[in-house]
């Protein structure tokens, strides 16, 4: 009996080039290729480009997770946000995504939920995955950074400030008052205000923007609801202001103004022939919805991109030089959703 044997038509997988190989072809040190490769300033550029043709030729391709030990980096940032749910939360991790990707880092992203003890869990599991962090708080959460041993890593705020650390603010209160100012422009004394959360330094200042700018008008008469942020609490806060409605709504954000608009066309309230509605933020829907909403807007993704770029100073930098801080500015967005005050607007008795 003949025992035959299959043949294997597998080759040999070929070793992988490594960054001895780099040394011995181009007859330089193992220490020099690595300063090559990683962009020290510390090697002649006849020789530098000379290690780079050889890499090329031999196709190598640097293990990642060796040089990350080398220069002791993750390249990996962290991203803690109150929550990861919402275009504008969507549109902050895209503006760093971006960023970071750029400069070949990688991004590692959390929620807080708001809580100062997820918090500082979330702070907590990052160390030592990242090499900085972006950590947009709320007021209550901050507490947190002083109880974690993040403290030594570099750290920007988005949104909350305080005197120890980068921060990057939006200027909520001066885009509040644009917004009241071009409802007074247009003829609006009596213009409401669906706030945000009571917690949220975003919700506050844009409450403080328009109160200020509500005593400028001759007989204005304000009106301010609770709301939270979300989609339904602004159809909520619409249909209670139906009782004694005003001329205008202004709600403190987008999502908010989504929800006046549902609750408005679910009553037959016509925008903005009946009630003008405007919001803050800008974010992508702002544009499609019906009608189209007015707005301010914050450029959410250069927020990110902002904050990755003080961020990726401070990595760079490998000590603390002061904290600094940065506001971006906003612009009125002005589409089809208020107009000025007509007949079909007056108080209902």
């Amino acid at each position: 009996m003949t025992e035959t044997r299959a043949r294997s038509t597998r080759r040999p997988r070929k070793a992988a080039v490594t960054i001895h190989d780099v040394a011995a072809r181009a007859g330089v040190s193992v220490a020099t290729v690595s300063r090559v490769l990683n962009g020290k300033q510390l090697v002649r550029e006849e020789t530098a480009n000379h290690v780079l043709s050889v890499a090329r030729t031999l196709r190598f391709v640097p293990n990642v997770a060796a040089r990350s030990l080398s220069i002791r980096r993750s390249q990996t940032i962290g991203i803690v946000l109150p929550d990861v749910h919402g275009e504008f939360f969507s549109e902050v991790i895209r503006g760093i995504d971006v960023a970071a990707r750029k400069e070949g880092y990688h991004i590692l992203v959390s929620g807080s939920h708001s809580d100062p003890g997820e918090m500082l869990e979330v702070l907590e599991a990052m160390r030592g995955r990242v090499d900085g962090l972006v950590v947009m708080a709320p007021d209550i959460a901050l507490s947190s950074l002083t109880r974690s041993r993040v403290t030594d890593l570099p750290l920007v705020l988005l949104n909350t400030s305080d005197d120890t650390h980068d921060a990057i603010t939006i200027d909520n209160y001066g885009g509040a008052r644009t917004m009241i100012r071009h409802l007074a422009q247009l003829g609006h004394t009596r213009i409401a205000f669906v706030k945000g959360p009571d917690h949220n330094a975003d919700a506050r200042e844009r409450l403080r923007g328009y109160r200020h700018a509500m005593r400028a008008i001759p007989g204005g008469e304000r009106t301010e609801i609770d709301g939270d942020f979300t989609e339904r609490s602004g159809y909520d806060a619409a249909i209670a202001l139906l009782e004694s409605p005003p001329t205008a709504i202004f709600a403190a954000n987008d999502s908010m103004a989504v929800g006046i608009l549902s609750a408005l066309a679910e009553k037959k309230v016509g925008v903005p022939d009946e009630m003008s509605v405007v919001g803050f933020d800008d974010i992508p829907i702002a544009h499609y919805v019906a009608p189209p909403l007015t707005t301010i807007r914050v450029d959410i993704a250069e927020l990110g991109r902002r904050a990755f770029a003080v961020l990726c100073e401070s990595i760079e930098a490998s000590r603390k030089s002061g904290s600094k801080s940065e506001c971006i500015s906003t612009t009125l967005v002005v589409r089809k959703s208020c107009a000025a005050p007509s007949s079909k607007g007056k108080r209902r008795r």
